[in-house]
C-alpha cells in the first residue's frame, strides 16, 4: 500500500465511521469524486474499509483511548490484514508506532484469551463485553437479538456475518431453465453450483461483473440472495392472480414473482420512490415481463389503492427494516441502527402491514416479510397483527416450503439466518383471510 492509498483510505473511513450515511453510498461518492484512482487502488481503500467495518468492535477493543480514523485504519492492517509494523512505519508518528507495537505485544491477551474460549463458555461468562468483541456485534444489538437467540446462536451467527455473501443468481423461467443456464455457465469456466434450497437458484463461488454478460442483459439472470428467493416462492404468486409487491423496492421479488406468473394476471409493484421505480423498469423490459404496473404511491395510505381493497389474491409486504438481516453485505448496519430508530422503523411497519391487507380479498393471501434478525420487527409484528385483525389465520411456511426444504418451526413462521441456510437473514409469515 503506497501513502496516497494509505491517506485515502484513512481519509473516507473518518467519513464512514460517523455512521451518518451507508458505507457503500460514501465509497461511491468518493471515488467519484476521486476519479484518477485506479481501479486496483478504488478495490485496496474498499476491502480495507470493509475489513474495518466487519471487525470494528476488535478495532475499537485494541485501541481503546487511541481509537481514531488513522489508528483504526492500522490497526486493521496489521491485526487483521497481516502488515507488519515495518510495513506501517512510514505512516506512523513515533507516538502511533508504540501503540501499534504495544497492540501486537498485547494481540494474544487481546484476541487469543477470547479465542481459545468454548462458545458454551463465553455464553455462560455472561460477559457482555466479551461477548460483542468475539460475536462482533455492538451491545445494543447482541441486547436485541436475546429475544430469539441464546449468546451461544448470537456468536454464530455474528461470526457467520463477517463472511461476505456468495454471489446468487436467480433464474429467469420465463426465458430458460434453470439446468441450462448452470450448464451454459460453467462451459464458459464460472464457478457455479445450484443453489442448495431455491429451484431456481445459481450460486457463483466467484464473484465477476455480470452487468454485461449476455444472459444479464437479455434479462435471463437476475442477482438475488437464495432467501430472497424462498420468499418470492412463499407467496404462492401464479398465472391469472391479481398480486401485489406493496414495497416493491428495486424489485427483485416483483421480477420472481412475475416469472412464477408465467406473464398471466396482473403484477401491481408500489413503491413510495420514484427513482426505485424508474430503476426497475429496464429491469421489466430486460425481464420479459408484460404484466408488471409500476406505481408511485405517497405513502401506505395513497387514495391510489382504494381501487384494490379486497381484491387482491396475494399481497406480499416486504416492509423497510433495520436490515440487520444483511450485515454480510453491510456491515455498517449494525453502527447506523439504534433502539430509537428501530422503534420508528416497528411503528411504520405496523401502519404499513395493517394498509396492506386492506387489499386482501376473502380467501387471499398476505406475507409479511424483514431481512431483520429482531423479533420486535418479524413476530411481534404478527403476533399484534393477527391480535387486531382476528379475520386473518396463520399458515404454516414449513409446510408451504415443503417441495424446497426442510425447516423446523414451532410457531409456523419462517427464518433464515447465514449459519443454517446460507442466506442473509429472513423473516416471513404467511396469512390468509378467512371470507
Amino acid at each position: 500500500m503506497n501513502a496516497l492509498i494509505f491517506h485515502k483510505t484513512v481519509e473516507i473511513t473518518q467519513k464512514i465511521i460517523s455512521f451518518e450515511q451507508p458505507a457503500d453510498a460514501c465509497l461511491s461518492a468518493f471515488f467519484r469524486a476521486n476519479n484518477k484512482l485506479g481501479r486496483q487502488d478504488r478495490a485496496e481503500i474498499a476491502e480495507t474499509v470493509f475489513y474495518l467495518l466487519r471487525h470494528f468492535e476488535k478495532i475499537q477493543a485494541a485501541c481503546g483511548a487511541n481509537l481514531s480514523a488513522k489508528m483504526a485504519v492500522l490497526v486493521c492492517l496489521m491485526l487483521l490484514r497481516g502488515f507488519s509494523i515495518s510495513a506501517l512505519e512510514d505512516f506512523c508518528n513515533n507516538e502511533e508506532k508504540q501503540v501499534l507495537t504495544c497492540i501486537k505485544q498485547n494481540k494474544n491477551n487481546f484476541s487469543g484469551s477470547l479465542k481459545s474460549m468454548s462458545n458454551e463458555q463465553l455464553a455462560m461468562s455472561n460477559d457482555k463485553n466479551n461477548l460483542n468483541i468475539i460475536a462482533e456485534l455492538p451491545n445494543w444489538l447482541i441486547d436485541a437479538l436475546r429475544a430469539v437467540y441464546s449468546d451461544d446462536e448470537i456468536v454464530k451467527i455474528g461470526q457467520a456475518m463477517q463472511v461476505p455473501a456468495p454471489l446468487d443468481i436467480r433464474v429467469n423461467i420465463l426465458k430458460n431453465q434453470r439446468d441450462k443456464v448452470l450448464n451454459e455457465l460453467q462451459d464458459e469456466g464460472l464457478s457455479a453450483i445450484a443453489t442448495p434450497i431455491s429451484p431456481i437458484g445459481i450460486r457463483l463461488l466467484e464473484k465477476p461483473a455480470l452487468q454485461k454478460h449476455p444472459l444479464f442483459l437479455d434479462g435471463t439472470i437476475e442477482v438475488q440472495d437464495e432467501g430472497s428467493q424462498l420468499l418470492s416462492l412463499l407467496s404462492g404468486a401464479k398465472r391469472g392472480l391479481t398480486v401485489v409487491d406493496f414495497c416493491a423496492g428495486a424489485g427483485g421479488k416483483t421480477l420472481a414473482m412475475g416469472a412464477l406468473m408465467q406473464n398471466k394476471g396482473r403484477l401491481y409493484a408500489f413503491d413510495i420512490s420514484e427513482k426505485r421505480l424508474n430503476n426497475l423498469k429496464p429491469r421489466i423490459s430486460r425481464s420479459g415481463l408484460g404484466n408488471v404496473l409500476p406505481q408511485w404511491i405517497d405513502n401506505e395510505h395513497d387514495s391510489k389503492l382504494q381501487r384494490l381493497h379486497g381484491k387482491a389474491d396475494i399481497v406480499l409486504v416486504d416492509a423497510p427494516c433495520s436490515g440487520t438481516g444483511t450485515l454480510r453485505r453491510n456491515p455498517d448496519i449494525k453502527y447506523r441502527q439504534s433502539p430509537d430508530k428501530v422503534a420508528r422503523i416497528v411503528a411504520q411497519q405496523a401502519s404499513i402491514f395493517q394498509a396492506a391487507s386492506q387489499l386482501v380479498k376473502a380467501g387471499g393471501r398476505l406475507i409479511y416479510a424483514t431481512c431483520s434478525l429482531l423479533r420486535d420487527e418479524n413476530e411481534q409484528q404478527v403476533e399484534t397483527f393477527l391480535h387486531n385483525n382476528p379475520q386473518f389465520t396463520l399458515q404454516n411456511t414449513a409446510e408451504l416450503l415443503s417441495p424446497y426444504m426442510s425447516i423446523n418451526s414451532d410457531n409456523k413462521m419462517l427464518r433464515l439466518n447465514p449459519v443454517t441456510h446460507n442466506t442473509d437473514g429472513f423473516f416471513a409469515a404467511v396469512l390468509t383471510r378467512r371470507g
